[in-house]
């Protein structure tokens, strides 16, 4: 392949295009890619960073190397040390920045930095500046009950930090989790000696000499804190192509080619967003990836762009092929077509605790719903029918049943007539 393919990001999504293609890696972090998902199991101490490493790339990757501007007349990406990367196929994999909320005194001095002892919990600097400052007994505040605030709690309590988990919500993990089922993942999050407060605004900060030293609540009660751990989510990382006028919404919007509205130029994972939707997930990012080596692995060196796609409309949408559960998609050289995005977490403690989500487990009138429950070994099932198809379910303790549960729900094809609707929530065809 003689066409030169620039990634911008050595995230999940840049990392795996660059262990397919070779290409030209620009990666703003020092570190070589690395696998987010794993950065709570460093921050408790099971995994060194080495171990979380992805796979070597076809190509050395250029790290630490931040990209500033894009020139798109002269096919160019500007990188912050004045050097210049010229380019046929441009690919942005910036992924996404933490959420900071609007806390009063979250900024220090000048506006510029966050105080002493407040960190975000997106790269693997966060997580070592983390572990620096962390000791058994110190007074740690998680702001954000979701999937990361959990994570994060979870590893914090494992270093023996006293941990107090904050949610503005009504319950943990809101968005992937049903009342049940988040309350026996509170359950077992207190069980590890986590304090946790839901229906609870945070309003700000407190600080002595730059560094934090208590969390302000709506309500007026303060909350002692050595350490501050913000985990309010993640926003697109979208200003690289912004500037470049490529089309935003929520994310850096692409077709089914995975294209942008520069037919030169592609996003991929956490920037992107596809059919009006941002996954910001692992799985989608590395069925992105897949879906874009294949189309460009496909393309003949050195060939042009079509000229309905050189105006500065949008490229004509690609043929949608079907992809597989968990993230393991089948991928075509005609394009992507959208991820079912499943949601897994195992948290540690004397008794692990795993939890499997997908789809809409919220039923809707008409809807069938099939629940088991078994409260001594603290498992519990549940699927949501809407007619003929699997829309949704929740796995919590025993996710034996899991991936025959993700392939019917990835599918979306009619379940057989025969099979009793228990039979989705036992692995064995009928007894639990």
């Amino acid at each position: 392949m003689s066409t030169r393919i620039v990634v911008v990001g050595g995230g999940t999504a840049g990392a795996r295009l660059a262990q397919r293609l070779p290409v030209t890696l620009l990666g703003e972090e020092p570190h070589a890619p690395y696998n987010r998902v794993l950065l709570a199991d460093v921050l408790a101490g099971r995994y060194a960073p080495e171990v979380i490493a992805l796979p070597g790339t076809r190509e050395p990757g250029r790290l630490g190397v931040r990209a500033v501007r894009i020139d798109r007349a002269a096919r160019t990406v500007e990188c912050a040390d004045g050097s210049l990367v010229g380019y046929d196929r441009l690919v942005l994999a910036t992924g996404s920045n933490p959420v900071l909320p609007p806390l009063r005194g979250l900024r220090g001095a000048g506006g510029a930095a966050l105080p002493e002892g407040v960190h975000a919990f997106r790269t693997l600097d966060d997580c070592l500046a983390l572990r620096d400052r962390v000791r058994p007994g110190v007074r740690a505040v998680v702001i954000g009950g979701g999937l990361l605030g959990v994570s994060a709690a979870r590893a914090l309590a494992a270093l023996g930090a006293e941990v107090v988990l904050t949610q503005q919500g009504e319950r943990l993990m809101e968005r992937q989790l049903d009342a049940a089922a988040s309350g026996l993942l509170r359950e077992h999050v207190e069980s590890l000696g986590v304090e946790v407060h839901t229906e609870c605004r945070v309003s700000g900060l407190r600080q002595r000499d730059g560094e934090v030293t208590a969390v302000e609540l709506a309500d007026g009660f303060v909350l002692d804190a050595q350490v501050v751990v913000l985990a309010c989510g993640v926003r697109p990382r979208v200003a690289l192509a912004r500037e470049a006028g490529l089309a935003v919404a929520t994310g850096i919007v692409v077709d089914d080619g995975l294209r942008t509205s520069d037919p030169y130029i592609h996003a991929v994972g956490d920037c992107a967003e596809h059919g009006g939707r941002v996954y910001g997930l692992a799985g989608p990012a590395l069925e992105q990836a897949d879906a874009l080596a294949d189309l460009l692995s496909a393309e003949p060196a050195g060939s042009a762009i079509p000229a309905h796609l050189r105006v500065a409309g949008r490229p004509a949408p690609a043929e949608r092929p079907r992809t597989t559960a968990e993230g393991a998609g089948r991928t075509s050289t005609t394009g992507y077509a959208g991820t079912r995005a499943l949601t897994r977490l195992t948290l540690g403690g004397a008794e692990p605790f795993d939890l499997a989500a997908f789809g809409d487990a919220t039923p809707r009138p008409g809807d069938d719903v099939v629940q088991l429950t078994d409260a001594t070994r603290r498992a519990y099932r549940k699927v949501v029918v809407r007619g003929d198809r699997l829309v949704g379910g929740v796995l919590l303790g025993d996710l034996a049943a899991v991936g025959t549960l993700a392939r019917a729900w990835e599918g979306d094809e009619a379940l057989p007539d025969e099979a009793p609707l228990l039979h989705l929530l036992t692995h064995d065809g009928g007894s639990s």
